[in-house]
């Protein structure tokens, strides 16, 4: 007899209360992956939409930066409006033929206005304020995009003509809803110490 409770006890197993535990903790485990995996498929649209818009605001901050390096004078400095004159590679000012790689660039007024939601450019002849301004950017939480150095003074139109750095800030609405995302740089005017 005593052999026999020998070998029973020396039988390997699980208890049902050591089975029972093991399972709740297997769901818990499984349970917290799930809530986690959820969690990172309802967000996902969020992120994209963020990284969307970061990606369109560094185009955007891009394309004026290399406008600004090639400006040439400064005619409006405000925070929400920036006008200058800068070289463009098109035929015609405001057009949209390209120029041919051999030919110089050519001097045109560019006038970028933010309003509260969206940027817009406009290309025009230099010294003229004609000209179809295209939004190039929606989106922001704020026009105060621009800002200068040295900063003009008001009422002082050779002041603005002094303005040889410009640094430019977007402000993009959050997608998660904490704080506005910042994408900002700056240039300054190459030709603008030159005289051209």
């Amino acid at each position: 007899m005593r052999r026999r409770l020998r070998r029973l006890r020396s039988e390997e197993g699980y208890t049902l209360v050591e089975l029972l535990v093991a399972s709740m903790m297997g769901v818990v485990v499984m349970g917290t992956v799930a809530l986690l995996v959820i969690s990172a498929v309802k967000d996902q649209p969020k992120i994209s939409k963020q990284a969307q818009n970061i990606t369109t605001a560094r185009w955007v901050l891009d394309r004026l930066t290399h406008e600004i390096r090639n400006g040439v004078l400064v005619t409006t400095a405000d925070p929400d409006e920036f006008s200058f004159q800068t070289y463009v590679r098109r035929k015609s000012c405001g057009g949209s033929a390209s120029l041919a790689s051999t030919s110089p660039a050519i001097k045109c007024q560019v006038t970028y206005i933010c309003a509260a939601t969206a940027c817009s450019r406009r290309e025009a002849a230099p010294n003229s304020a004609s000209g179809t301004p295209e939004e190039v950017f929606s989106g922001i939480d704020s026009s105060d995009v621009f800002e200068y150095t040295p900063e003009p003074t008001a009422g002082e139109p050779t002041s603005v003509q002094a303005v040889t750095y410009v640094k430019v800030t977007l402000q993009l609405p959050n997608p998660s809803g904490t704080g506005a995302l910042t994408v900002s740089t700056g240039a300054s005017l190459r030709n603008a110490t030159l005289g051209y």
